[in-house]
C-alpha cells in the first residue's frame, strides 16, 4: 500500500480510501465486516462515511455497522483514520440538518455514540451553508477540537471560494481549518481542475475524489453489460452518460484493453496522477471488488496516454485553472 499526507497535515493516509456508502443498503453486516478487515489486511487505513448513509432519517445506519466492527477490538481503532460529515437531515425538526453551531455539536456527539468511539479523525462538512457564517460554523469546530472530539476538519461538495472564505476565517481564529475536500472527480467530471483544484493546492487542502469511477461507468461497463452485469451502469449517472457518450465510452475501454488493464484500474490510476490528490474513494459492495481496485495502485499511465485520455475526456474549455481556462 502506499501512503500520503492528508493535505498539508503529517497524518498519513493510504492513497485509496474505503467508502462505506454500499454499507447497510447494498452490503451486509457481515460482508462490511470482511471488506473492512480485508481492507486493513491490504494497508487501505482511511475509511470515509457520513452520518446519513444508510438511508434511514437519523438512524446513521452505515455508522452503526463501523462502530459494531470498531468495536470488535483488535487494533482497528488504532489502525484506521476514521472519516464522517455533517449536514444532512437527521430529523424531522429545523435544527436537526445544516451547519448551525447547535446542530455540528450534536451531530458530532451523536456520532461518536453511533461509531463507538471518543474521536472522529476527519469530520467533514458535507455541503456548504449559505445560511451559516463561518465565525459560527469554525467556533463549533474549535470547540469539538478542543475536546478532542475531532482532529481534523475537511469539506466536501464545495467550491473553490468556498474554500477560499473558509480558510480565511479559520486563520482569522488561528484555527488549522480545512485540511481536505471531497468533490466529484472522474475523467467525464473535470470541472473542479478550474478552481477548486487551484484554490485547494493554494490552502494546502488535500482533494479526495467520489465517484470515481463515474457511477460504474469508467469501469467497464459496456463489457459488463454485454455479459449481464453491470447494474450500476443501468440507472442514474452512468445510464445518462452511456446513452450520450457510448462512442467515447467504447474508444476508453478499447485504450484499456489495448494497455492490458482493466477500465476501472485506469480510471483511479488516472485519478492517483492528478495533482493535488490523495485519495480516490473506491465503493466495493464485495471483497473481491476491494481486491480489484488495488490493481490501480500499479498502474503507471505515459505521456502519451494521459494525452489520449485528454482527447477522450476534454478538460473544461482549454483545460486547467481559470482564468487561462476560458481566458488569457
Amino acid at each position: 500500500m502506499e501512503y500520503t499526507n492528508l493535505g498539508r497535515t503529517g497524518l498519513s493516509v493510504s492513497r485509496l480510501c474505503l467508502g462505506t456508502m454500499n454499507f447497510g443498503p447494498q452490503t451486509t453486516e457481515p460482508d462490511s465486516f470482511a471488506i473492512m478487515d480485508r481492507a486493513l489486511e491490504h494497508g487501505l487505513n482511511f475509511y470515509d462515511t457520513a452520518n446519513v448513509y444508510g438511508w434511514k432519517t437519523g438512524e446513521g445506519v452505515t455508522e452503526q455497522i463501523i462502530g459494531r466492527w470498531l468495536a470488535q477490538g483488535g487494533g482497528r481503532r488504532e489502525k484506521v483514520v476514521l472519516a464522517t460529515k455533517v449536514y444532512g437531515r437527521m430529523g424531522d425538526w429545523p435544527n436537526e440538518q445544516g451547519l448551525s453551531a447547535r446542530h455540528i455539536i450534536r451531530a458530532c456527539e451523536d456520532s461518536l455514540r453511533r461509531l463507538q468511539t471518543d474521536t472522529i479523525d476527519l469530520y467533514q462538512m458535507h455541503h456548504v451553508s449559505r445560511s451559516t457564517p463561518w465565525e459560527e460554523i469554525w467556533q463549533a469546530m474549535q470547540t469539538l477540537v478542543d475536546q478532542g472530539k475531532v482532529l481534523y476538519v475537511g469539506s466536501s461538495n464545495f467550491a473553490g471560494w468556498h474554500l477560499a472564505a473558509a480558510q480565511e476565517s479559520a486563520a482569522r481564529r488561528n484555527f488549522l481549518g480545512l485540511v481536505s475536500e471531497q468533490a466529484i472527480y472522474n475523467l467525464f467530471t473535470r470541472h473542479i481542475e478550474l478552481e477548486v483544484i487551484p484554490a485547494a493546492q493554494h490552502y494546502g487542502i488535500g482533494i479526495i475524489p467520489w465517484s470515481p469511477l463515474h457511477g460504474g461507468l469508467l469501469g467497464g461497463a459496456i463489457r459488463k453489460l454485454a455479459e449481464g452485469g453491470a447494474e450500476r451502469a443501468k440507472s442514474g449517472r452512468a445510464a445518462e452518460a452511456l446513452a450520450e457518450h457510448r462512442p467515447t465510452v467504447e474508444a476508453y475501454e478499447k485504450l484499456c484493453a489495448d494497455l492490458g488493464h482493466d477500465p476501472a484500474d485506469v480510471a483511479l490510476a488516472w485519478l492517483l496522477s492528478r495533482p493535488g490528490v490523495t485519495a480516490p474513494i473506491i465503493g466495493p459492495r464485495t471483497v473481491e471488488q476491494l481486491d480489484k481496485s488495488l490493481g490501480a495502485l500499479e498502474v503507471t499511465l505515459s505521456d502519451d496516454v494521459l494525452a489520449r485520455l485528454d482527447e477522450l475526456f476534454p478538460p473544461v474549455g482549454k483545460g486547467g485553472p481559470g482564468p487561462e481556462a476560458w481566458a488569457w
